[in-house]
């Protein structure tokens, strides 16, 4: 990906958060200057994977196939004296494809916060490689909710679902409804260690610096 679309991501998300109500953290919003004047924030952050990430799961293609997220807070692994939890705001564009995947430790609730429907489909897989046919019971709403695998189930603004460590899924904003705001609750997430994809994807895009950094992503704030 390119650092100006990423920058441009980044400027239609915040107005998007800003349309819902979705009040973003002041450092959300900094720019290098005011992330190099607060070393220790970013510290803090960047060993957390708290912070802005961008990716197109190496497609090339990100309004077809990427996700665009906010880390708000989030623990470490293994860690007892930090937090046992994470937080997450997501923009889901209509039609934009996060690829099938699973948690080997992530238990989450993924909730419609706002904006279109999020459609989401769930798999079982015996050895990470392939989806099974078998249904899966799954919590909807706090009502325990039968889904045939890979089946389209459609999330509506103020909905929610739980999904276990292992159970394979992915979403995509439909087709005929604006951007979703999608937020996600979870124990501690590790986006470097915890993501199993379908066909061996890779979580993270590389970056081709075409203009400079308006807000860091995450990442970013390894260099500071």
């Amino acid at each position: 990906m390119r650092r100006s679309e990423v920058n441009a991501l980044l400027r239609s998300a915040m107005l998007m958060m800003d349309r819902h109500g979705f009040q973003l953290p002041p450092w959300a919003r900094w720019g290098l200057e005011e992330w190099r004047n607060d070393t220790d924030r970013a510290r803090h952050c960047v060993a957390r994977q708290i912070g802005w990430d961008v990716t197109d799961f190496g497609s090339g293609r990100f309004a077809e196939r990427g996700l665009l997220l906010l880390c708000v807070r989030n623990g470490r692994l293994g860690a007892p004296d930090e937090r046992p939890y994470a937080e997450k705001i997501m923009m889901v564009r209509p039609g934009q494809e996060t690829p099938w995947h699973c948690h080997r430790v992530k238990m989450e609730d993924i909730i419609v916060r706002g904006g279109g429907d999020l459609i989401i489909e769930l798999a079982h897989t015996a050895d990470g490689a392939h989806l099974d046919n078998a249904p899966v019971g799954v919590m909807v709403d706090e009502a325990r909710t039968a889904v045939a695998a890979a089946s389209p189930l459609v999330l509506k603004p103020g909905s929610s679902i739980t999904l276990p460590q292992g159970l394979m899924h992915r979403f995509y904003g439909a087709h005929d409804t604006e951007p979703v705001l999608v937020g996600e609750v979870s124990v501690v997430n590790d986006d470097l260690t915890d993501n199993d994809f379908l066909g061996g994807l890779g979580r993270f895009s590389a970056i081709e610096e075409d203009e400079p950094i308006a807000c860091p992503l995450w990442q970013d704030l390894k260099d500071i």
